[in-house]
């Protein structure tokens, strides 16, 4: 038989960290280690190097994030070892770096949305065998998050036609005819373009050339200059 996963754990409660211990116990791993705080967690880890870590998001002092940012190192530190989350928030920030940083072996639940105890153990397991568990809502709010960061994003499919023909060098006579539509309606998209892509008018920069800039800029081959 093949020895079981060793797994670290890291949570502050006291009865929800010795409840996690007999739930992961349970379910056929084996718990080296459970921490009450970061620091004792990343100790634990560099000292029996598991397989699998466990790691809520807000622990002491501060109860902020010291948690994920913690989890974040043993991503980094220690490629081998699966990192599963567990937490009563979504902080997008850190769980976007966290998913970035290695796309497998990698969960993030929440802890109010974890149906049974089974479906908590099978995600243990998807994430010590180097599958990716998230939450809807982790992977909702992310998806949101990307939205918001790029503003070309925001854009409609006519609002893109519009910049692409304007990155062409085209007027809005020339776009209009090419897309069959008014001039006032070229106009229009042209403004929500300026609004979406946050280029307020100004007397010393031209919109318009902004705008075309942000377009090519995401057409840029990673690591090509600027």
């Amino acid at each position: 038989m093949t020895s079981p996963t060793h797994v670290v754990l890291a949570e502050d409660s006291v009865l929800l960290r010795d409840g996690l211990v007999r739930l992961i116990t349970e379910g056929g791993f084996e718990v080296v280690a459970a921490c009450p705080d970061a620091e004792t967690f990343l100790a634990a880890v560099e000292e029996h190097r598991p397989g699998l870590v466990v790691v809520d998001v807000r622990m002491p002092p501060t109860f902020t994030s010291e948690g994920i940012r913690a989890a974040l190192q043993v991503r980094d530190r220690y490629p081998e070892t699966a990192v599963l989350v567990l937490s009563q928030y979504v902080e997008e920030q850190y769980a976007t770096e966290l998913v970035a940083s290695r796309a497998k072996g990698v969960g993030y639940l929440l802890k109010d949305r974890v149906a049974d105890t089974s479906e908590f153990i099978d995600a243990l397991r998807e994430v010590s065998q180097g599958g990716t568990v998230l939450d809807p809502e982790v992977v909702l709010q992310l998806l949101s998050r990307a939205r918001n960061a790029d503003p070309l994003a925001r854009l409609t499919p006519r609002e893109r036609e519009v910049l692409g023909l304007m990155a062409e060098g085209r007027t809005n006579t020339a776009i209009a005819g090419r897309l069959f539509i008014g001039e006032g309606a070229v106009e229009k998209n042209v403004s929500s373009i300026f609004s979406k892509l946050d280029l307020p008018p100004t007397g010393q920069d031209h919109r318009r050339v902004l705008a075309v800039l942000r377009w090519l800029d995401q057409d840029r081959t990673p690591g090509e200059p600027s």
